[in-house]
């Protein structure tokens, strides 16, 4: 298990290792430009001034050989000579930098074998078809957030095959018959609402930037 720092506060690594299960949700809270505008951008829902802790929510796939716990989500990659914009696995170390990304949290269900499966085949699946990430179905939600009376509906700038990271492990849950919001359309679904989602779970939790954590 990596080391906790001096300080007694376990590293990003340490937590995340500590914590990774199969089809359990991660939560994290960046420093980027775009990270702190989505982070703030959810004031309406948050009750904290400065919004919402969390600014990207992804699923815990499995350990595979390699010895690594791999993730699935659907993000913005953008790296030297290389861009990915939907859906994709990475490993777990992406979110191990501490600067990068402050605030952290695993959310975990209690789920089967059987319905952890279904999450991570709907995940899959994503995968598969190439599933994009939709900067305009996340200004849709922008949308909503500025008229609460539209959370409920569908997104107003909703895309086929298209899902931003909330909204995919939204959709994910729900292929396994797990609502994790209620009274909010799929692709309405915020870091947010995730964090505060009413169905029973044990949630774990790294905080480092203000912001509220439910």
């Amino acid at each position: 298990m990596p080391p906790e720092r001096e300080d007694g506060a376990p590293t990003n690594s340490a937590f995340l290792l500590r914590h990774a299960g199969r089809a359990r949700i991660g939560l994290a809270g960046g420093t980027s430009l775009v990270d702190r505008s989505i982070r703030r951008a959810q004031r309406p829902i948050s009750s904290h001034a400065q919004g919402s802790a969390w600014s990207h929510a992804f699923l815990i796939g499995e350990r595979r050989c390699d010895g690594h716990w791999w993730l699935l989500e659907s993000d913005l990659d953008i790296a030297h000579k290389r861009v990915r914009l939907g859906a994709q696995e990475n490993r777990i170390d992406k979110y191990f930098d501490e600067r990068e990304w402050p605030n952290l949290a695993v959310l975990d269900f209690g789920l089967d074998d059987a319905v952890a499966t279904r999450v991570l085949a709907a995940a899959l699946e994503l995968l598969a078809s190439a599933t994009r990430y939709s900067l305009r179905e996340v200004f849709g939600t922008l949308l909503s957030l500025a008229r609460p009376t539209l959370r409920e509906r569908e997104n107003l700038l909703a895309r086929e095959n298209a899902l931003y990271c909330s909204a995919f492990v939204q959709h994910c849950y729900a292929s396994a018959g797990v609502e994790l919001v209620y009274g909010v359309s799929g692709k309405n679904t915020t870091p947010h609402d995730i964090a505060r989602t009413g169905l029973p779970h044990r949630a774990h939790h790294l905080l480092r930037l203000a912001g509220a954590a439910r």
